[in-house]
């Protein structure tokens, strides 16, 4: 490898019924995980080390990528090797085209290694591609082993312990005791009181492989029926940019300006069943509050979209019989004049059930302002809808006013600063 910091890209071509595929990765010692912490992957996206983070999926035209961050210099000592691997959702790898990994530097995105897979049928599973030392320097060789048992049986291949149904064992009858015979009378003997047995440990918990992936088809999942309405609801935004210039962008037809300091912010509106409304964005330091209403929080404000740290906004799911409807979206604050170039991934992880996920389109227009999804309450069903809506604010208007008006939040806006 002639970098340490890469990023490791799988790919494939998209279209009517192609499945889903999902990159993950093992950081391996004698060839088994040291535990389940190891396993990098949607659920699970960064690694303790912060040597491995999935970064998300990005939709471009008919490509679809799921990429994978490593950074080799803080791989453990240890570790000595890290897995990339695949699995599908919706089908087998038969029917996902063009499949490969690609190897960049994460710094230039030169391309060191890619390896182009072929001739898949039913598999569900694959180990694409491992990381290894050698001599003190590290080095990359594609694998292509196939698995017909999904990512579980990948995972627990490497000794992964997977959540899974528990099935209680039927009680056999007790058995009948003979009569007991009589006591015998003996003097007391003190005695010292035996020493209580050590607790074994509590178990960790196994991993969960279960996920909800939001489409424009399928774009609705009721949080209730996923057993999550209680504990907390995780929302998180990573991004993307792929231009570090100014330059034109040939679809919206005037230059657009993408810089590294690109700094975006994730907000919420929201709405309470007593009537009250309001904002939880870090302009104006409207940070929110987890225990009082809004029950919504902000954690901060970040300039990198990475996926372990990134915009986060966490909602007290305790109090879900409180919301009528929550509206998350997010904002360019500053460092470009649109979303044009920019691919982020949106990741919905609910304390209780299975987290969800979506990637936003491709923005076409001169957009500063999108609702990512709208969560409501009806009847006591909480559901999340993708909502994905670029929103171009007219001139003077701001991108929070304009997406109030696009809801029907109607609040009066006055202006704000950091």
């Amino acid at each position: 490898m002639p970098a340490t910091a890469l990023r490791v890209e799988l790919g494939w071509r998209a279209g009517p019924g192609v499945p889903d595929a999902d990159a993950s990765a093992l950081l391996l010692v004698g060839g088994k995980v040291r535990s389940d912490d190891d396993f990098v992957f949607y659920n699970q996206p960064a690694h303790s080390s912060g040597a491995v983070r999935h970064e998300g999926k990005r939709n471009t035209g008919d490509r679809v990528t799921d990429t994978l961050l490593v950074d080799l210099a803080r791989v453990e000592p240890g570790i000595e090797t890290v897995i990339v691997a695949a699995s599908s959702d919706g089908g087998a790898f038969g029917r996902v085209p063009d499949l490969y990994i690609e190897v960049k530097d994460a710094a230039n995105g030169a391309v060191a290694a890619r390896f182009d897979s072929a001739g898949a049928t039913s598999e569900t599973a694959f180990v694409l591609g491992e990381f290894y030392r050698r001599q003190g320097a590290w080095k990359f060789r594609a694998v292509g082993q196939g698995y017909s048992s999904g990512l579980e049986g990948l995972a627990t291949d490497y000794g992964i312990t997977v959540d899974e149904p528990q099935h209680t064992a039927p009680v056999p009858p007790a058995a009948t005791a003979p009569p007991a015979a009589p006591p015998v009378t003996a003097p007391p003997v003190p005695a010292a009181r035996p020493a209580a047995p050590p607790q074994p440990a509590a178990p960790p918990a196994p991993v969960r492989l279960t996920k909800v992936t939001l489409t424009k088809a399928a774009p609705s999942v009721s949080l209730t029926k996923q057993g999550g309405t209680s504990g907390t609801l995780h929302v998180n935004l990573n991004w993307e940019v792929r231009k570090q210039f100014s330059g034109w962008a040939a679809k919206l037809g005037r230059p657009v300006a993408m810089h590294s300091d690109l700094d975006l912010d994730l907000c919420a509106l929201y709405e309470l069943t007593d009537g009250s409304k309001g904002v939880v964005q870090a302009l104006g330091n409207a940070f929110g509050s987890l225990h009082r209403p809004p029950f919504i929080h902000l954690d901060g404000d970040d300039r990198t979209g990475a996926v372990a740290t990134g915009e986060n906004l966490t909602v007290n799911l305790d109090h879900q019989h409180l919301f009528r409807r929550v509206l998350i979206f997010v904002t360019v604050y500053e460092g470009a004049r649109s979303f044009a170039d920019l691919h982020a991934t949106v990741t919905l992880r609910p304390q209780h059930g299975a987290p969800i996920d979506f990637s936003l389109d491709e923005c076409t227009v001169p957009s500063t302002v999108c609702a990512l999804a709208l969560i409501t309450n009806t009847g006591g069903d909480l559901v999340v809808r993708r909502e994905a809506r670029y929103l171009v604010p007219e001139r003077g208007v701001s991108p929070q006013r304009t997406v109030d008006h696009a809801y029907g939040w109607g609040m009066n806006w006055t202006p704000g600063r950091k």
